[in-house]
């Protein structure tokens, strides 16, 4: 079964900074872009940041500066680096990823979502 699985959030103090994970596992062939998104209360979810196979990446106008996307390709991970945190970055932060599986076809799949919460 493949899956996206994320940790690393948790409660932190504005200014703060925490690391977020996504490992995704399965019958996978490569993988494609992998990125993160956030959902915050009453809001629709947005990017945040992705990233390309070829580590291309994009953030959205809010983050810049404070967060990085990275990825290593061996171990099927994409992390989010979040510094400076700021009480409005508090969301639900998704993991997204293409997937081109056994078939050869791609699949988007989305992780369960991890919180994170700045508290100011």
């Amino acid at each position: 079964q493949v899956q996206l699985v994320e940790s690393g959030g948790g409660l932190v103090h504005a200014g703060g900074s925490l690391r977020l994970s996504c490992v995704a596992s399965g019958r996978i062939f490569s993988i494609n872009t992998m990125g993160w998104y956030r959902r915050a209360p009453g809001k629709q979810r947005e990017l945040v940041a992705v990233t390309s196979r070829g580590n291309d990446t994009n953030y959205s106008d809010s983050v810049k500066g404070r967060f990085t996307i990275s990825r290593d390709n061996a171990k099927s991970t994409v992390y989010l680096q979040m510094n400076s945190l700021k009480p409005e970055d508090t969301a639900v932060y998704y993991c997204h990823s293409l997937l081109l599986l056994s078939d050869y076809r791609q699949y988007s799949y989305w992780g369960q979502g991890t919180q994170v919460t700045v508290s100011s």
